[in-house]
């Protein structure tokens, strides 16, 4: 880091190669639109070079790299404020299925097919939530990371994690009883 810090070019690409998966990874689990992981990770890194000296490093690296990776995925989301409703015409044929027989059954996601389609869907789903939302339901149910560590990643209060991920969920829950009823658009 302190090469990095003076301007080391082979530091900088040393760093950037160490850290692209991570990030890669970090941006692709809070973004849906794959077009749009490119400029972010770019971002991020761009925020990390310009940043590097305020990192002082009472928590891990890693930890203050990934804070600057979801914080960016945030204003990315809140940028675009694309969030519509996902109505049963929205769905392909398959996801329609998986939706009519997850609602039959418990067997949601056996296959492996099954279990892709089910995730492009919950990726609909949660898609369609406030940029706050989607980052709280993304870091607490799919990375399954505790509230405290959602805090430290994202900088809000505990209280304001919970109350997001409790809003987040019933908007989610009162979605998939639309798409229950296949008339409703």
């Amino acid at each position: 880091l302190a090469r990095v810090r003076a301007g080391d070019e082979t530091a900088n690409r040393t760093l950037v190669e160490i850290l692209y998966p991570t990030i890669r990874a970090n941006v692709r689990n809070h973004l849906r639109r794959r077009d749009d992981h490119d400029d972010v990770v770019q971002e991020v890194f761009m925020k990390i070079f310009l940043k590097i000296e305020q990192y002082s490093g009472p928590q891990p690296f890693e930890h203050w790299v990934s804070r600057i990776a979801v914080t960016t995925c945030y204003d990315w989301l809140r940028k675009r404020k694309a969030r519509p409703l996902v109505s049963y015409s929205d769905l392909s044929e398959a996801e329609r299925k998986i939706i009519t027989r997850t609602l039959k059954t418990e067997d949601a996601g056996q296959s492996g097919s099954r279990r892709e389609l089910f995730s492009g869907l919950l990726d609909k789903l949660i898609s369609s939530l406030k940029p706050r939302e989607q980052i709280v339901i993304r870091l607490l149910d799919l990375e399954e990371l505790s509230v405290k560590e959602v805090t430290e990643l994202t900088g809000w209060g505990a209280s304001k994690v919970k109350v997001t991920a409790m809003r987040a969920r019933r908007k989610l829950a009162d979605q998939l009883q639309r798409l229950e009823q296949p008339g409703q658009p």
